[in-house]
């Protein structure tokens, strides 16, 4: 192998691995951008934030480039910002601790109400059932009886 192509196969791996490297750090700026909010009061995410002057999305940028930067892993960062901002900075709720019941609640809720609700309509269906049993007397019974044989009388040709 010739030194040209030596040195052309070496140039192309290193050009490949500061791609790849620059790739990954802006995919995970990306990631934990979209995992926070910005604290400006826009109630948007981060990244997203399009407030023309906005006084928190620029300085929380270059806290997490630094941050980033500085070697600390994603949930190093974001435990960072939540020590800094609070909890409300998180664009989700953690799935540990409290954070958990955020995510279960809804499902209970749920399916508590669908329990109610089928619970209710079957009494209810009982309750009518019952009603119409006990409605049904011995003598209304008679009487239909005799309204039907008064209809086939008057409707045979």
């Amino acid at each position: 192998m010739g030194l040209g192509k030596r040195l052309f196969t070496t140039t192309a791996i290193v050009i490949l691995a500061v791609a790849t490297l620059g790739a990954g750090s802006s995919e995970r700026f990306e990631r934990l951008g979209h995992a926070m909010m910005c604290t400006c009061g826009c109630n948007q995410v981060l990244l997203e934030c399009n407030h023309v002057g906005c006084p928190s999305s620029d300085k929380m940028r270059n806290e997490l480039s630094a941050a980033m930067d500085s070697g600390s892993s994603d949930s190093g960062v974001l435990d960072r910002f939540v020590e800094k901002y609070g909890p409300p900075v998180l664009a989700a709720p953690l799935t540990t601790g409290f954070g958990r019941v955020a995510w279960i609640m809804p499902f209970a809720v749920l399916a508590l109400a669908l329990s109610g609700c089928i619970f209710l309509i079957n009494r209810w269906r009982s309750r009518s059932g019952m009603q119409s049993a006990l409605a049904a007397t011995p003598a209304d019974n008679d009487r239909a009886e005799a309204l039907r044989m008064r209809a086939r009388q008057e409707t045979e040709l």
